[in-house]
């Protein structure tokens, strides 16, 4: 088994400060490191009072900035949930993407393809549970949060896809549209998870999910185009 992710960054950057008076850093880094605690803020911030019930002030004090920092970086609260929607879709897909090539690629023998797939869903599984507060924004807040985050979704479940056909060498139009439909399997009943707060029937997932993607790849190749 792959070793367990970092715990959930969001509790450890929401304390974390810029040091009063002369820090050596730039313009640039100082504005990097605000628009990151802003959205580590956002999260905590979604994850207790949802998306709807959130409010700018209620981002300011999780993320410990003032309300004029809060508007150089972001116009609204909507593009504020953008911007920490793509900034955990990425971190998820990064670090997810790497972990399946380390346990094997597509093409590779069915042993290999095990092993990856066992170490993407461990990764993936353990991430979410381990960061709560951006797993509900990738899963949960996205439907409250208008059309353009449901659309960010979408693309992000298709990225999902694509890397699972990558992995699994599928080589077809049945079988990428295979993948689009694990895919999906796997996003509701984690978002049904996330959202009765059950971390055990989170991680409880990896083994039947292991054994559903092992019998759809065995099926790879045997419909034509």
């Amino acid at each position: 088994m792959p070793p367990a992710p970092r715990p959930d960054a969001a509790d450890a950057a929401l304390r974390e400060r810029l040091p009063r008076g002369r820090h050596g850093l730039s313009r640039e880094e100082v504005a990097g490191a605000q628009r990151e605690r802003i959205i580590h803020g956002m999260a905590a911030a979604m994850a207790e009072e949802g998306y709807v019930g959130t409010s700018v002030t209620s981002i300011l004090k999780r993320a410990g900035v003032s309300r004029q920092t809060f508007y150089e970086q972001f116009a609204s609260k909507e593009a504020c949930f953008t911007a920490t929607y793509a900034w955990a879709a990425e971190t998820i897909m990064r670090e997810t993407a790497r972990a399946a090539e380390d346990g094997g690629a597509g093409g590779a023998p069915p042993a290999d393809r095990d092993v990856a797939i066992d170490r993407m869903l461990a990764f993936y599984l353990r991430g979410l549970s381990s960061a709560p507060a951006f797993a509900r924004v990738l899963l949960i807040e996205t439907y409250a949060a208008g059309p353009s985050a449901l659309e960010n979704r979408v693309a992000l479940q298709r990225r999902f896809a694509e890397t699972l056909g990558a992995l699994l060498g599928a080589s077809s139009d049945a079988d990428r549209f295979a993948c689009e439909a694990m895919v999906g399997a796997i996003s509701q009943l984690v978002t049904a998870r996330l959202a009765t707060d059950d971390v055990d029937g989170l991680l409880a997932l990896q083994e039947p999910l292991a054994g559903f993607l092992r019998r759809q790849v065995a099926t790879f190749g045997d419909a034509a185009d």
